[in-house]
């Protein structure tokens, strides 16, 4: 399994909502999903997916990687989710999001279908999976869930339903437990979110932190997006295009932690020339553990910049 999408954003859009996505289309955001699930009533899903099928062979998305999101396994729409949007767009796809995904097989599921439709229709690409862990059974099954398919490319925290599945006591959706009705000591969706992290990196793949419902409040936003990314998420989902632009700018690399970086690289670089097997770059040591760290923040620079995606 491999990762080669930019996923530092992920903006959620009401499929059933056209001028919605057309704006979605024209922000240069990392990822859309166009949504079938919570976000259209159970009425509007055929009309929602005439939407998606126009939107993805006629608008204009750039380098944003388009996303579907379908209704769960567990309904009648599903199935017509995924057959009637691939065959209408065959390569104009990049990822099907699949929501509350429980077990392994849910991904298999899924994977066969679009194995059977890419043949099909003679599609050649590999259109990718993204999946939501949304209940206690699916946290407790991520690590199987990661390793599942090929094809799975991110594992998303669904804070909402997740939240209800174990019985929280919450009042905001996103929240870290401080400034919410029930108080919480410390940052609510710690284990959660490092046991979905762990799982999804062990397998090769990114983890997206969820949503933070309250698109109002930029510095509430700000501070999960930075407690997420110090857990080694890789990105955020959004619910409004107030939120994009913070969350590109958060979960990439900073020009301190850049010039940081490179300044650490040359410093081991130098000492590993004199036979040394740590040295000190302003107080503090460097060894080829620290080293890897330094990597990983070049390493996420270049991909944002030959992707074209450096925030201002």
């Amino acid at each position: 399994m491999s990762v080669n999408r930019l996923r530092r954003c992920e903006l959620a859009v009401p499929a059933s909502k056209w001028k919605f996505i057309e704006k979605a289309s024209k922000m240069n955001v990392d990822a859309v999903f166009l949504d079938l699930e919570d976000a259209v009533a159970p009425s509007e899903k055929g009309n929602a997916r005439k939407n998606i099928i126009t939107a993805l062979n006629e608008l204009d998305w750039g380098s944003t990687t388009r996303i579907v999101r379908i209704n769960s396994l567990d309904t009648e729409f599903a199935y017509k989710d995924i057959i009637e949007v691939v065959e209408a767009v065959k390569e104009n796809i990049d990822i099907i999001l699949i929501p509350k995904v429980n077990v392994a097989a849910d991904i298999y599921v899924v994977e066969t279908l679009l194995s059977q439709l890419e043949m099909a229709n003679n599609i050649s690409k590999r259109i990718g999976i993204e999946c939501l862990i949304e209940t206690a059974q699916g946290m407790m099954n991520v690590e199987e869930i990661a390793f599942s398919s090929p094809r799975l490319e991110a594992i998303i925290f669904g804070i909402a339903d997740y939240s209800a599945s174990i019985g929280a006591r919450t009042s905001a959706i996103g929240g870290h437990g401080g400034e919410e009705l029930f108080e919480y000591p410390g940052h609510r969706w710690n284990y959660a979110i490092s046991k979905m992290v762990v799982a999804a990196k062990s397998a090769g793949i990114q983890a997206i932190d969820g949503t933070y419902g309250a698109f109002d409040d930029p510095e509430g936003f700000r501070q999960s997006a930075l407690i997420s990314s110090a857990l080694g998420c890789d990105g955020k989902w959004v619910i409004h295009p107030n939120q994009v632009s913070l969350a590109q700018e958060i979960y990439a690399p900073t020009a301190e932690e850049i010039e940081r970086a490179e300044l650490m690289l040359e410093a081991y670089k130098e000492g590993v020339a004199k036979g040394a097997g740590a040295v000190s770059l302003n107080g503090k040591m460097i060894d080829a553990a620290s080293i890897k760290l330094a990597e990983n923040v070049i390493k996420k620079a270049e991909f944002i910049r030959e992707t074209n995606k450096i925030t201002n």
